[in-house]
């Protein structure tokens, strides 16, 4: 069974949330949570946040074992750009972006000894 949960307007740019979250998918939900752990990226905080609350709506709502479930697809989606001024010299100014993005965390459980 699939479970999911999803985080919108995350303030990370998608490029560098994908870079995590591609790291991750097909592993245990278990061993996900402590390689992003200890992964030097600011995005590994929120792609667990995501992976987290999936692994407890499935625990909780369909009582599934946490032990059994591994993280099947993880998708981050662009959310809104929010556009900003920088103030410059001579009366300039130049725009530069907040980009923020979708992360939906889809986690399946699989028994210990199908594949």
């Amino acid at each position: 069974m699939e479970v999911q949960a999803v985080a919108k307007y995350v303030k990370r740019t998608p490029r560098k949330a994908r870079l995590v979250a591609d790291s991750v998918k097909g592993l245990k939900v278990g061993d996900a949570l402590a390689y992003l752990e200890f992964s030097p990226k600011h995005a590994a905080i929120d792609v667990a946040k995501v992976i987290k609350s999936a692994a407890a709506n499935a625990e909780h709502n369909f009582n599934l074992n946490r032990e059994e479930l591994v993280v099947k697809q993880l998708l981050i989606d662009d959310g809104p750009t929010m556009k900003r001024l920088r103030f410059r010299s001579r009366g300039m100014a130049s725009q530069y972006f907040r980009r923020t993005c979708h992360i939906t965390a889809v986690v399946e459980d699989r028994p210990e000894g199908a594949k």
